[in-house]
């Protein structure tokens, strides 16, 4: 049940670059496009071939409100987004809540917008464990002795929160077999594929999985629920100057809902709906997870 350590170091991204205004893929420097261009980072929190269309839409408004070209990179996992942000190869960024912490830690991030629903207020999603529906598992604390599959280290909802569930069940670290399955959708389908006993599912990934047909929630049962988690912040770069933070804040609040609405969607909001404010106190509950779990950055 211990984290994985993974380096933070070597790690390769996959960027695409979007020309959101002018020519080329760098565009005239002002307050509110330093060095020519913003670089924008995204959390691999969604399998890339969807999640890359949907963040392209929201890469590509944010440049046309500001008049400077966005250039656009998926992580290969969060710690990457992280390092990244920490030297300064992104200006801004999506993280999941606990990479947020991470990325606050190492970067400075600061906390600008995140995923409304229609009345205006903060969405949000929850973590889950599942077991097959005919498993003699009906609590956390009967997975002793069992399997269990995790997302990625460093998620908040496919790490912190279901080890977290471990411990307040009073498990220890060899009481169960963990397993980091590569992300979300790999979880969903270790347990699908009935190759663990049980697996991580949030709410996002569940409804995903659900419209598209590739899991059937009928044959299992959810037998842990966390408490609703605030949605992924879009952050900005600490050290950036306050004109450029706020230019981005008031481009990100008032972008269409049409705009925002793909990425959206593979978080679980739908209908789509205009960003709203957030700030670090929005994920004071995650800074205190950390804390709790005594997780640092050496842990992603």
């Amino acid at each position: 049940m211990s984290l994985r350590r993974l380096t933070l170091v070597g790690i390769t991204v996959a960027a695409l670059t979007l020309t959101a205004c002018g020519q080329g893929s760098e565009g005239p420097q002002s307050a509110t496009c330093p060095g020519g261009k913003i670089r924008f980072g995204v959390e691999p929190f969604e399998d890339p071939a969807k999640l890359t269309p949907a963040a392209k839409v929201l890469a590509e408004a944010l440049g046309d409100s500001l008049d400077c070209p966005v250039e656009l990179t998926v992580t290969e996992d969060y710690a990457a987004a992280v390092l990244a942000m920490e030297n300064r190869k992104l200006d801004i960024g999506i993280f999941g809540p606990l990479g947020f912490v991470f990325a606050h830690q190492r970067a400075d991030a600061e906390a600008l917008a995140s995923f409304g629903d229609t009345k205006g207020n903060l969405s949000s999603y929850t973590a889950g464990i599942w077991v097959p529906k005919d498993s003699e598992i009906t609590s956390v604390k009967e997975l002793r002795g069992h399997s269990l599959a995790l997302g990625s280290v460093g998620s908040t909802s496919g790490d912190a929160l279901p080890r977290q569930a471990l411990t307040d069940a009073g498990l220890k670290k060899d009481d169960v077999e963990v397993t980091y399955a590569g992300g979300h959708p790999e979880a969903l389908l270790a347990l699908a594929n009935n190759t663990v006993d049980a697996a991580e599912i949030n709410s996002q990934q569940l409804a995903g999985a659900t419209e598209a047909g590739t899991f059937d929630p009928s044959g299992f049962r959810k037998v842990w629920t966390s408490d609703p988690i605030p949605n992924d912040p879009i952050t900005v770069r600490g050290d950036h100057d306050k004109a450029f933070k706020t230019a981005v804040r008031e481009a990100l609040l008032q972008l269409p809902a049409d705009r925002v609405g793909e990425i959206g969607a593979l978080l679980d909001v739908d209908p789509p709906a205009p960003l709203v404010a957030v700030d670090k106190s929005t994920y004071q509950p995650l800074f205190d997870l950390a804390e709790t779990l005594k997780l640092t950055e050496k842990d992603v």
